[in-house]
């Protein structure tokens, strides 16, 4: 009897504040090309470069409900926020590749990142465990080398920025996302 195949999990790691309508869009590409069996989001725990966030249970809350769409092909893990300090992520794909024996990994990351990723910590033996998948993004450097068309030019910042001011922004934060914005207070929110 042949051995199934192993799980393909792509990680889907970032601030996720909050998580957007294109973080959904690029969690649903990797599954629905078939690059990936699950996406597993994985919100950080503590930017390492010093970022300010929402707090960790409200970012993991907003991205349970952002990959809910998903069904049992989408999850969200606590993995850094278990590992503890900073987020890094060799740390974080050397404790899932513990946690989940057998399965095989993929980073989803956006073209934005693609520069950037040979400075990051460990990259030389995260590119020996990991493949990437890279995400289109409108307006990033050099979309040629991004695996899918790119994406709406939606960010989080812009998201913030828009929410403190006031202004509706129902057509780029999934609905039940938004709803814990509104119950929660976050990022300014104005009722």
């Amino acid at each position: 009897m042949p051995r199934p195949s192993p799980v393909r999990i792509a990680l889907f790691g970032g601030s996720f504040d909050p998580p957007h309508v294109a973080h959904q869009m690029a969690a649903l590409w990797a599954i629905a090309t078939a690059r990936a069996d699950r996406v597993l989001w994985v919100p950080c725990h503590r930017h390492a470069f010093g970022k300010q966030l929402a707090e960790f249970h409200d970012r993991f809350e907003m991205c349970v409900r952002a990959a809910a769409f998903l069904g049992e092909r989408g999850e969200v893990s606590r993995v850094e926020e278990q590992i503890g300090g900073e987020s890094r992520t060799l740390m974080t794909l050397l404790r899932l590749r513990e946690e989940r024996r057998g399965a095989s990994f993929t980073l989803l990351i956006g073209a934005d990142l693609v520069e950037e990723r040979t400075r990051w910590a460990g990259y030389d033996e995260i590119s020996r465990i990991a493949q990437f998948l890279v995400i289109g993004r409108q307006g990033a450097p050099r979309p040629g080398q991004a695996d899918s068309p790119p994406l709406p030019a939606v960010s989080s910042t812009s998201i913030r920025a828009r929410i403190s001011r006031g202004e509706d922004v129902s057509q780029l934060v999934p609905a039940a996302v938004l709803d814990h914005v509104r119950a929660r207070g976050l990022y300014g929110w104005r009722t």
